[in-house]
Protein backbone atom coordinates (compact mmCIF):
# COMPACT_ATOMS: atom_id res chain seq x y z
CA UNK A 1 0.00 0.00 0.00
CA UNK A 2 1.12 3.37 -0.78
CA UNK A 3 1.42 5.76 1.68
CA UNK A 4 -0.60 9.43 0.56
CA UNK A 5 -1.78 12.58 2.16
CA UNK A 6 -3.84 14.87 1.02
CA UNK A 7 -3.11 19.31 1.74
CA UNK A 8 -6.45 20.61 0.62
CA UNK A 9 -8.55 17.67 1.11
CA UNK A 10 -11.70 19.37 0.69
CA UNK A 11 -11.20 22.04 -1.76
CA UNK A 12 -11.86 20.86 -6.18
CA UNK A 13 -8.74 19.10 -6.92
CA UNK A 14 -8.62 17.15 -3.19
CA UNK A 15 -12.18 15.97 -3.75
CA UNK A 16 -11.13 14.77 -7.27
CA UNK A 17 -8.08 13.00 -5.66
CA UNK A 18 -10.26 11.30 -2.90
CA UNK A 19 -12.68 9.82 -5.94
CA UNK A 20 -9.62 8.65 -7.12
CA UNK A 21 -8.54 6.96 -3.97
CA UNK A 22 -11.83 5.60 -2.83
CA UNK A 23 -12.06 3.78 -6.43
CA UNK A 24 -8.86 1.53 -5.04
CA UNK A 25 -8.71 1.77 -1.33
CA UNK A 26 -6.84 -1.38 -0.97
CA UNK A 27 -3.74 0.11 -2.95
CA UNK A 28 -3.43 3.59 -0.54
CA UNK A 29 -2.66 4.30 3.34
CA UNK A 30 -4.48 7.74 3.64
CA UNK A 31 -1.48 9.60 6.09
CA UNK A 32 -3.49 13.16 6.64
CA UNK A 33 -5.87 15.02 5.33
CA UNK A 34 -6.28 18.89 5.69
CA UNK A 35 -8.38 21.59 4.86
CA UNK A 36 -10.06 24.70 5.64
CA UNK A 37 -13.67 25.52 7.07
CA UNK A 38 -15.50 22.78 5.75
CA UNK A 39 -14.76 20.38 8.93
CA UNK A 40 -17.87 18.29 8.13
CA UNK A 41 -16.58 17.69 4.78
CA UNK A 42 -13.12 17.09 6.64
CA UNK A 43 -14.14 14.63 9.03
CA UNK A 44 -16.49 12.91 7.05
CA UNK A 45 -13.46 11.97 4.21
CA UNK A 46 -10.92 11.37 7.31
CA UNK A 47 -13.05 8.69 8.66
CA UNK A 48 -14.26 7.06 5.15
CA UNK A 49 -10.60 6.91 4.46
CA UNK A 50 -8.93 5.72 7.43
CA UNK A 51 -7.19 8.26 7.94
CA UNK A 52 -4.16 8.55 10.68
CA UNK A 53 -4.79 12.34 11.03
CA UNK A 54 -7.15 15.20 9.88
CA UNK A 55 -5.40 19.09 10.54
CA UNK A 56 -7.67 22.37 9.99
CA UNK A 57 -5.83 25.18 9.08
CA UNK A 58 -7.81 27.64 11.39
CA UNK A 59 -7.13 27.16 14.87
CA UNK A 60 -10.52 27.85 16.17
CA UNK A 61 -12.36 25.26 14.58
CA UNK A 62 -10.01 22.71 16.31
CA UNK A 63 -13.15 21.95 19.40
CA UNK A 64 -15.65 21.21 16.14
CA UNK A 65 -12.92 18.76 14.23
CA UNK A 66 -12.10 17.13 17.45
CA UNK A 67 -16.25 16.37 17.59
CA UNK A 68 -17.02 15.49 14.65
CA UNK A 69 -14.14 12.95 14.79
CA UNK A 70 -14.88 11.64 18.16
CA UNK A 71 -14.75 7.73 18.12
CA UNK A 72 -13.22 7.15 14.81
CA UNK A 73 -9.62 6.77 16.00
CA UNK A 74 -8.59 9.78 13.69
CA UNK A 75 -6.62 12.02 15.46
CA UNK A 76 -7.48 15.96 15.15
CA UNK A 77 -5.07 18.88 15.01
CA UNK A 78 -5.17 22.78 13.55
CA UNK A 79 -2.97 25.45 13.03
CA UNK A 80 -0.33 26.59 10.78
CA UNK A 81 2.72 24.64 12.68
CA UNK A 82 0.32 21.35 11.99
CA UNK A 83 -0.29 21.51 8.70
CA UNK A 84 3.61 21.10 8.64
CA UNK A 85 3.98 18.59 11.14
CA UNK A 86 1.31 16.54 8.83
CA UNK A 87 3.59 17.21 5.65
CA UNK A 88 6.61 15.82 7.78
CA UNK A 89 4.76 12.36 8.34
CA UNK A 90 6.45 9.40 6.40
CA UNK A 91 4.47 9.29 2.79
CA UNK A 92 5.23 7.92 -0.67
CA UNK A 93 3.16 10.64 -2.51
CA UNK A 94 1.92 14.11 -1.22
CA UNK A 95 -1.18 15.84 -3.78
CA UNK A 96 -0.40 19.90 -2.24
CA UNK A 97 -3.74 21.77 -2.97
CA UNK A 98 -4.07 24.34 -0.35
CA UNK A 99 -4.64 27.81 -2.36
CA UNK A 100 -2.60 30.22 -2.03
CA UNK A 101 0.73 31.36 -0.49
CA UNK A 102 -0.25 28.60 2.68
CA UNK A 103 0.45 25.83 0.84
CA UNK A 104 4.23 26.89 0.62
CA UNK A 105 5.62 25.75 3.92
CA UNK A 106 3.96 22.19 4.04
CA UNK A 107 5.25 21.72 0.48
CA UNK A 108 8.72 22.38 1.39
CA UNK A 109 8.54 20.46 4.49
CA UNK A 110 7.15 17.74 2.42
CA UNK A 111 9.89 17.80 -0.09
CA UNK A 112 13.02 17.96 3.11
CA UNK A 113 11.76 14.28 3.62
CA UNK A 114 12.21 13.17 -0.08
CA UNK A 115 8.23 12.66 -0.98
CA UNK A 116 6.79 13.17 -4.16
CA UNK A 117 4.76 16.26 -3.80
CA UNK A 118 1.80 16.43 -6.59
CA UNK A 119 2.12 19.69 -7.07
CA UNK A 120 -1.79 21.55 -7.56
CA UNK A 121 -0.61 24.64 -5.56
CA UNK A 122 1.12 26.99 -8.11
CA UNK A 123 1.33 29.80 -5.73
CA UNK A 124 4.53 27.69 -4.48
CA UNK A 125 6.06 27.69 -7.81
CA UNK A 126 5.42 31.28 -8.45
CA UNK A 127 7.13 32.90 -4.63
CA UNK A 128 9.52 30.54 -4.57
CA UNK A 129 10.24 28.40 -7.50
CA UNK A 130 13.94 28.11 -6.69
CA UNK A 131 13.86 27.45 -3.19
CA UNK A 132 11.27 24.60 -4.10
CA UNK A 133 13.25 22.88 -7.20
CA UNK A 134 16.60 23.21 -5.24
CA UNK A 135 14.83 21.39 -1.89
CA UNK A 136 13.58 18.54 -4.23
CA UNK A 137 16.94 17.97 -5.54
CA UNK A 138 18.90 18.77 -1.90
CA UNK A 139 16.57 15.73 -0.88
CA UNK A 140 15.85 12.99 -3.17
CA UNK A 141 12.27 14.36 -3.89
CA UNK A 142 10.13 14.64 -7.17
CA UNK A 143 7.74 17.66 -7.95
CA UNK A 144 5.26 16.33 -10.32
CA UNK A 145 2.82 19.31 -11.83
CA UNK A 146 -0.57 18.85 -10.90
CA UNK A 147 -2.10 21.88 -13.12
CA UNK A 148 -3.64 20.75 -16.59
CA UNK A 149 -1.36 22.65 -18.00
CA UNK A 150 1.43 21.98 -16.99
CA UNK A 151 0.69 18.38 -16.81
CA UNK A 152 -0.06 18.39 -20.32
CA UNK A 153 3.20 19.79 -21.03
CA UNK A 154 5.06 17.45 -18.48
CA UNK A 155 3.77 14.64 -20.52
CA UNK A 156 3.91 16.74 -24.00
CA UNK A 157 8.18 16.55 -22.46
CA UNK A 158 8.01 12.42 -21.83
CA UNK A 159 11.07 11.38 -23.76
CA UNK A 160 12.10 14.76 -25.60
CA UNK A 161 15.24 16.78 -24.93
CA UNK A 162 14.16 20.69 -23.16
CA UNK A 163 16.58 21.89 -25.38
CA UNK A 164 15.15 20.88 -28.16
CA UNK A 165 11.74 22.68 -27.29
CA UNK A 166 10.91 26.55 -29.05
CA UNK A 167 7.96 27.29 -27.35
CA UNK A 168 5.44 25.93 -24.64
CA UNK A 169 1.88 27.21 -25.27
CA UNK A 170 -0.38 27.29 -22.50
CA UNK A 171 -4.54 27.50 -23.18
CA UNK A 172 -6.99 29.59 -21.30
CA UNK A 173 -10.70 29.28 -21.15
CA UNK A 174 -10.97 32.98 -21.32
CA UNK A 175 -12.85 32.99 -18.20
CA UNK A 176 -16.21 34.72 -16.99
CA UNK A 177 -15.83 37.54 -19.09
CA UNK A 178 -14.38 36.37 -22.19
CA UNK A 179 -16.96 37.77 -24.41
CA UNK A 180 -18.14 40.83 -22.50
CA UNK A 181 -17.73 44.49 -23.80
CA UNK A 182 -14.79 46.03 -21.84
CA UNK A 183 -16.70 48.98 -20.64
CA UNK A 184 -18.94 46.79 -19.21
CA UNK A 185 -16.09 45.31 -16.75
CA UNK A 186 -15.90 47.38 -14.14
CA UNK A 187 -19.16 47.21 -13.56
CA UNK A 188 -18.93 43.03 -13.34
CA UNK A 189 -20.41 41.64 -10.19
CA UNK A 190 -18.72 38.81 -7.51
CA UNK A 191 -21.66 36.48 -8.35
CA UNK A 192 -20.61 36.98 -12.34
CA UNK A 193 -17.33 36.68 -11.84
CA UNK A 194 -17.63 33.73 -9.59
CA UNK A 195 -19.35 31.95 -12.61
CA UNK A 196 -17.27 30.02 -14.96
CA UNK A 197 -18.68 28.88 -17.97
CA UNK A 198 -16.69 25.35 -18.18
CA UNK A 199 -15.46 24.43 -14.92
CA UNK A 200 -16.91 23.98 -11.39
CA UNK A 201 -14.02 25.27 -8.96
CA UNK A 202 -13.75 27.19 -6.25
CA UNK A 203 -14.83 30.95 -6.11
CA UNK A 204 -11.55 32.25 -5.86
CA UNK A 205 -9.80 30.22 -8.93
CA UNK A 206 -13.07 31.18 -10.98
CA UNK A 207 -12.38 34.59 -10.39
CA UNK A 208 -8.70 34.54 -11.19
CA UNK A 209 -9.89 32.45 -14.17
CA UNK A 210 -12.23 35.71 -15.12
CA UNK A 211 -9.28 37.91 -14.86
CA UNK A 212 -6.40 35.58 -16.01
CA UNK A 213 -4.53 36.51 -13.17
CA UNK A 214 -4.93 31.99 -12.42
CA UNK A 215 -3.19 32.30 -16.61
CA UNK A 216 -0.41 35.02 -14.96
CA UNK A 217 0.92 32.65 -12.78
CA UNK A 218 0.98 29.94 -14.77
CA UNK A 219 3.07 31.70 -17.12
CA UNK A 220 5.86 32.06 -14.32
CA UNK A 221 5.03 28.91 -12.91
CA UNK A 222 6.02 27.41 -16.55
CA UNK A 223 9.08 29.43 -16.51
CA UNK A 224 10.37 27.79 -13.24
CA UNK A 225 9.22 24.29 -13.57
CA UNK A 226 10.84 24.13 -17.01
CA UNK A 227 13.24 25.83 -16.67
CA UNK A 228 12.53 27.64 -20.09
CA UNK A 229 12.82 31.48 -20.93
CA UNK A 230 9.91 33.86 -21.04
CA UNK A 231 9.65 34.44 -24.59
CA UNK A 232 9.41 31.18 -25.29
CA UNK A 233 6.49 30.91 -23.16
CA UNK A 234 2.61 31.84 -24.61
CA UNK A 235 -0.95 32.52 -24.33
CA UNK A 236 -3.86 31.21 -26.30
CA UNK A 237 -7.64 31.87 -25.40
CA UNK A 238 -9.07 28.40 -25.92
CA UNK A 239 -12.82 28.20 -25.05
CA UNK A 240 -13.56 24.24 -25.68
CA UNK A 241 -10.75 23.69 -22.53
CA UNK A 242 -10.37 20.53 -24.46
CA UNK A 243 -6.40 21.50 -25.85
CA UNK A 244 -4.55 22.53 -22.51
CA UNK A 245 -1.15 22.98 -23.55
CA UNK A 246 0.96 22.32 -26.71
CA UNK A 247 4.57 22.01 -27.11
CA UNK A 248 6.69 23.30 -29.98
CA UNK A 249 10.34 21.63 -31.46
CA UNK A 250 13.05 22.75 -32.91
CA UNK A 251 11.67 20.69 -36.15
CA UNK A 252 8.58 22.46 -36.46
CA UNK A 253 6.42 19.93 -34.88
CA UNK A 254 3.88 20.70 -32.53
CA UNK A 255 2.61 18.55 -30.24
CA UNK A 256 -0.91 18.88 -27.97
CA UNK A 257 -2.18 17.27 -25.57
CA UNK A 258 -5.81 16.75 -25.48
CA UNK A 259 -8.66 15.84 -22.85
CA UNK A 260 -11.56 16.52 -21.14
CA UNK A 261 -12.11 19.37 -18.85
CA UNK A 262 -11.88 17.07 -16.01
CA UNK A 263 -8.75 17.65 -13.17
CA UNK A 264 -9.09 13.87 -12.41
CA UNK A 265 -6.81 13.53 -15.38
CA UNK A 266 -4.00 15.36 -14.46
CA UNK A 267 -4.13 14.16 -10.89
CA UNK A 268 -4.53 10.75 -11.88
CA UNK A 269 -1.42 11.31 -14.22
CA UNK A 270 0.20 12.20 -11.15
CA UNK A 271 -0.73 9.60 -8.83
CA UNK A 272 -0.02 6.71 -11.04
CA UNK A 273 3.14 8.13 -12.52
CA UNK A 274 5.19 6.91 -14.66
CA UNK A 275 2.92 4.55 -15.49
CA UNK A 276 -0.38 5.03 -16.99
CA UNK A 277 -3.86 3.18 -15.42
CA UNK A 278 -7.56 3.46 -15.96
CA UNK A 279 -9.38 6.98 -15.18
CA UNK A 280 -12.94 7.60 -15.05
CA UNK A 281 -12.58 10.36 -17.83
CA UNK A 282 -14.68 11.24 -20.42
CA UNK A 283 -13.24 10.14 -23.59
CA UNK A 284 -13.40 12.38 -26.52
CA UNK A 285 -15.77 12.29 -29.55
CA UNK A 286 -13.46 14.54 -32.05
CA UNK A 287 -16.09 14.56 -34.71
CA UNK A 288 -18.85 15.40 -32.32
CA UNK A 289 -16.68 18.13 -31.08
CA UNK A 290 -16.40 19.23 -34.76
CA UNK A 291 -14.06 21.98 -34.45
CA UNK A 292 -11.15 23.80 -31.95
CA UNK A 293 -11.19 27.68 -31.48
CA UNK A 294 -8.11 29.65 -30.55
CA UNK A 295 -7.20 33.24 -30.09
CA UNK A 296 -4.86 35.75 -28.84
CA UNK A 297 -5.75 36.78 -25.42
CA UNK A 298 -6.63 40.67 -25.70
CA UNK A 299 -3.90 42.59 -23.87
CA UNK A 300 -6.65 45.27 -22.49
CA UNK A 301 -9.02 42.33 -21.36
CA UNK A 302 -6.33 40.83 -19.09
CA UNK A 303 -3.71 43.04 -18.20
CA UNK A 304 -2.72 40.72 -15.95
CA UNK A 305 -0.67 38.30 -18.39
CA UNK A 306 1.56 41.79 -18.83
CA UNK A 307 2.46 41.54 -15.28
CA UNK A 308 3.77 38.56 -15.32
CA UNK A 309 6.13 39.11 -17.96
CA UNK A 310 7.14 41.88 -15.76
CA UNK A 311 7.68 40.47 -12.91
CA UNK A 312 9.76 37.60 -14.84
CA UNK A 313 12.30 40.09 -16.28
CA UNK A 314 12.53 41.69 -12.94
CA UNK A 315 13.60 37.87 -11.11
CA UNK A 316 14.42 37.64 -7.58
CA UNK A 317 11.39 37.61 -5.24
CA UNK A 318 9.06 39.28 -7.55
CA UNK A 319 6.59 36.20 -7.92
CA UNK A 320 6.13 36.39 -4.07
CA UNK A 321 5.80 39.73 -4.16
CA UNK A 322 3.31 39.57 -7.58
CA UNK A 323 1.32 36.60 -5.66
CA UNK A 324 0.63 38.52 -2.17
CA UNK A 325 -0.29 41.52 -3.90
CA UNK A 326 -2.92 39.43 -6.41
CA UNK A 327 -4.43 37.51 -3.26
CA UNK A 328 -4.87 40.57 -1.48
CA UNK A 329 -6.55 42.36 -4.09
CA UNK A 330 -9.11 39.60 -4.70
CA UNK A 331 -9.83 39.23 -1.25
CA UNK A 332 -10.52 43.40 -1.51
CA UNK A 333 -12.50 42.63 -4.21
CA UNK A 334 -14.27 39.45 -2.58
CA UNK A 335 -15.21 41.98 0.03
CA UNK A 336 -16.80 44.44 -1.89
CA UNK A 337 -14.63 46.89 -1.50
CA UNK A 338 -12.70 47.60 -5.34
CA UNK A 339 -14.03 46.98 -8.27
CA UNK A 340 -13.53 43.62 -10.72
CA UNK A 341 -10.63 45.70 -13.12
CA UNK A 342 -8.96 47.60 -9.54
CA UNK A 343 -7.23 44.43 -8.82
CA UNK A 344 -4.81 44.31 -11.56
CA UNK A 345 -4.54 48.31 -10.62
CA UNK A 346 -3.70 47.42 -7.11
CA UNK A 347 -1.28 44.37 -8.26
CA UNK A 348 1.11 46.73 -10.65
CA UNK A 349 0.71 49.51 -7.77
CA UNK A 350 2.56 47.01 -5.35
CA UNK A 351 5.03 45.90 -7.79
CA UNK A 352 5.87 49.57 -9.01
CA UNK A 353 6.89 50.17 -5.18
CA UNK A 354 8.78 46.87 -4.72
CA UNK A 355 10.64 46.70 -7.74
CA UNK A 356 13.16 49.49 -7.01
CA UNK A 357 13.63 47.59 -3.60
CA UNK A 358 16.48 45.28 -4.47
CA UNK A 359 17.80 44.60 -1.28
CA UNK A 360 14.68 42.99 -0.25
CA UNK A 361 13.21 41.54 -3.85
CA UNK A 362 17.16 40.22 -4.02
CA UNK A 363 17.55 38.50 -0.91
CA UNK A 364 18.64 35.10 -0.20
CA UNK A 365 15.53 33.17 -1.16
CA UNK A 366 14.59 31.13 1.95
CA UNK A 367 11.59 30.80 3.80
CA UNK A 368 11.68 33.54 5.77
CA UNK A 369 12.71 35.84 2.74
CA UNK A 370 9.41 35.07 1.23
CA UNK A 371 7.59 35.25 4.06
CA UNK A 372 8.58 38.99 4.81
CA UNK A 373 7.99 39.79 1.11
CA UNK A 374 4.71 38.18 1.26
CA UNK A 375 3.38 40.32 4.45
CA UNK A 376 4.98 43.62 2.89
CA UNK A 377 2.97 43.05 -0.51
CA UNK A 378 -0.16 42.70 1.21
CA UNK A 379 -0.05 45.41 3.03
CA UNK A 380 1.18 47.62 0.34
CA UNK A 381 -1.95 45.90 -1.65
CA UNK A 382 -4.17 47.07 1.11
CA UNK A 383 -3.45 50.18 1.37
CA UNK A 384 -3.14 50.51 -2.64
CA UNK A 385 -6.79 49.54 -2.94
CA UNK A 386 -8.18 51.82 0.00
CA UNK A 387 -6.62 54.64 -1.83
CA UNK A 388 -9.18 52.98 -4.87
CA UNK A 389 -11.87 53.31 -2.61
CA UNK A 390 -11.52 56.73 -1.76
Amino acid sequence: MRKVSIFGATGSIGQNTIDLIRRAPEAYDVVALTGGANIARLAEDAIALRADLAVTAYDDRLPDLRAALEGSGVEAAAGQAALVEAAARPADWIMSAIVGAAGLAPGLEALKHGTTLALANKESLVCAGRLLLETAEQNGARLLPVDSEHSAVFQGLAGEDIEAVERIVITASGGAFRDWPLEDLPKATLAQASSHPNWDMGQRITIDSASMFNKALEVIETREYFGVRPDQIEVLVHPESLVHALVGFNDGALMAHLGAADMRHAIGYALHWPDRQHLPVERLDLARIGQLNFRAPDPARYPALRLAYEVMERGGMMGAAFNAAKEQALDEFIAGRIRFTDMTAVTEAVLERFSAESGLIDAAMTLDNVTRVDHLARQEAAGAAEKRIG
